[in-house]
């Protein structure tokens, strides 16, 4: 895990709905974590998404242990959207 993760994930409003997101990209972290959920391991998200790297995706972690209700909702979302 990353002992000091400073700014590695952020909201920007106009950017994959103003939700939080790996800084410098529109992969929101809810996509991550989804996708993790279902089973995904750390180097197939990386093979899937080659712009990211492991310390992308352990900040994504480390922000949803802090936000879980926040990106559980955002899932909860975007699956009432696709159903």
């Amino acid at each position: 895990m990353v002992s000091h993760v400073k700014t590695w994930i952020e909201h920007a409003e106009g950017v994959c709905g103003g939700r939080a997101r790996v800084r410098n990209t529109r992969i929101p972290v809810w996509t991550l974590v989804a996708y993790r959920n279902l089973g995904s391991s750390d180097q197939e998200l990386l093979d899937s998404y080659p712009t990211l790297k492991q310390v992308d995706l352990e900040g994504a972690w480390h922000y949803y242990e802090k936000h879980r209700d926040e990106i559980d909702q955002d899932i909860a979302d975007n699956e009432a959207v696709c159903q």
